[in-house]
């Protein structure tokens, strides 16, 4: 059973359940079919009694007789005589009728069970049962009240196999009937089951080929439909996507992490072969090692920032969220950064009081400094770097603006890429990641970056964040 595919298997248990509905309606059907046979039965040999009693007369005299135009049957009753209709004699719907005195002596007519029930008194309108032999007869007793016809009963007797015949005609058409519809039943199951599988099927097939090829652009294709089945495959495909995208995204950061390390290696070695190559003077080791300290500091910095945003796009549930004290944090951090006067740079903040986020604060922190950071990067000598905090009835909005040498528009759609940097910052100083890390960390707490700018005289970063009772955090 365990190996079995899921189309028997859902095959196999309809056939059980359904084959026990069958014999359970079965069951029903014949009891109550039983029941109901019984109680037409009994309904007829009342019907057929109370019908009988208006068939027998009595008449005092032969001449009386005479005037009549119909005589069937005579008996001899006290001073008089009894006419009988004729079908006393025949057996009606297997109902026998007799015609006794009172003191259960037989008079007239039929009764299969005469002396079995010599005992049994007369009971005027009511149905008994008595068994004789393991078969049940119903047995009905009428008193005549006529004239001349004092003293006189009929009794009525019908076998309950009257409607055994009727009850095997329909166990015999049941026996025949429900084979033939659990077996349509059974293939339409069968079939209807393999139809709803199909989806399972195209996706084991795509799955085997993106085995086998390694074609994350396999789809599975199904026919139109929104049940649970077609919604698994659709879910499966837009999984697919995201394995394709992600696949893709890995090759292009493998790519790009590559290509910015070479550089720095390059750059290391030629210096240690320059130094080894023959005797230097203290100057020149100087140097040599100056270079290397600055280029492993920066590729220590893109590892640390590439670490940062694999960890930040993998696995976010990493970072905690909390209540953050916006205003706080964004004193704190430009209090300090203010103090570094790089290129004769100053720094300028306002805050809004009393502004909260939920968030991580390391992630705010490291989004504010890489803003702040990549303004005294491009900022000109003696320029000036303004933040901004403030808080409207539905975001909240960081704003990060200097008065630098700007971004070109045809490079302004680009700069959030990993590792992109334009052509007029190519300093050696950045590694490519600060503002791709910065708009990472911004739709971690659902928000987004805006950018302006005019080349040649400044830009200006926006981060948008929710406010509290608006988040849609991740």
């Amino acid at each position: 059973m365990k190996n079995l595919a899921i189309r028997w298997k859902i095959t196999i248990w309809y056939t059980i359940a359904l084959i026990l509905v069958m014999i359970f309606t079965c069951g029903v059907v014949l009891l109550a079919s039983n029941r109901i046979l019984q109680k037409t039965i009994c309904d007829n040999l009342v019907e057929t009694l109370e019908h009988n009693v208006d068939e027998i007369e009595f008449f005092s005299s032969i001449e009386e007789i005479q005037k009549s135009s119909d005589v069937d049957h005579l008996v001899k009753y006290n001073e008089g005589y009894l006419e009988i209709d004729d079908d006393f004699l025949d057996q009606v719907n297997e109902v026998y009728t007799s015609l006794y005195r009172a003191n259960g002596e037989l008079m007239y007519g039929e009764n299969p069970i005469s002396r079995e029930i010599l005992e049994l008194k007369f009971t005027d309108s009511q149905i008994r049962q008595i068994k004789v032999n393991g078969i049940l007869y119903y047995v009905f007793d009428r008193e005549l009240t006529g004239d001349g016809l004092e003293g006189l009963w009929l009794r009525g007797i019908v076998s309950e196999l009257q409607g055994k015949g009727q009850l095997s005609d329909i166990a015999k058409f049941s026996l025949i009937l429900l084979p033939l519809l659990i077996l349509f039943s059974v293939v339409g199951g069968y079939l209807i089951a393999k139809r709803m599988l199909r989806p399972i099927q195209h996706l084991t097939e795509t799955v085997v080929r993106i085995e086998k090829g390694g074609d994350l652009k396999q789809r599975i294709q199904l026919d139109k439909g929104n049940d649970e089945l077609h919604q698994l495959a659709n879910h499966f495909n837009q999984m697919f996507s995201r394995l394709e995208e992600s696949f893709e995204m890995e090759r292009r950061f493998a790519s790009d992490v590559s290509h910015e390390l070479r550089t720095p290696m390059a750059v290391i070695r030629a210096q240690c072969e320059f130094s080894l190559e023959k005797t230097r003077d203290t100057d020149q080791y100087i140097k040599a090692l100056q270079v290397i300290q600055r280029q492993s500091k920066k590729m220590s910095k893109l590892i640390s920032d590439m670490l940062e945003f694999t960890r930040l796009e993998m696995r976010a549930e990493y970072y905690n969220k909390e209540m953050i004290d916006m205003t706080e944090l964004v004193t704190s951090i430009c209090s300090d950064m203010a103090l570094l006067k790089e290129k004769g740079i100053s720094l300028q903040y306002e805050t809004q009081q009393k502004i909260a986020v939920l968030g991580n604060y390391a992630l705010l922190s490291r989004l504010l400094i890489n803003l702040i950071s990549n303004a005294y990067r491009y900022g000109k000598e003696g320029g000036h770097i303004w933040v901004d905090l403030q808080e409207d009835k539905r975001s909240i909005k960081l704003s990060v603006k200097d008065d630098g040498i700007g971004i070109k528009k045809e490079e302004q759609a680009n700069i959030f890429r990993r590792f992109y940097q334009a052509d007029h910052s190519r300093s050696g100083q950045g590694t490519g990641l600060g503002l791709a890390l910065a708009q990472e960390i911004a739709q971690f707490h659902g928000g987004r970056i805006e950018v302006q700018s005019d080349y040649g005289k400044g830009s200006k970063f926006t981060v948008i964040l929710p406010r509290n009772d608006e988040n849609n955090f991740y």
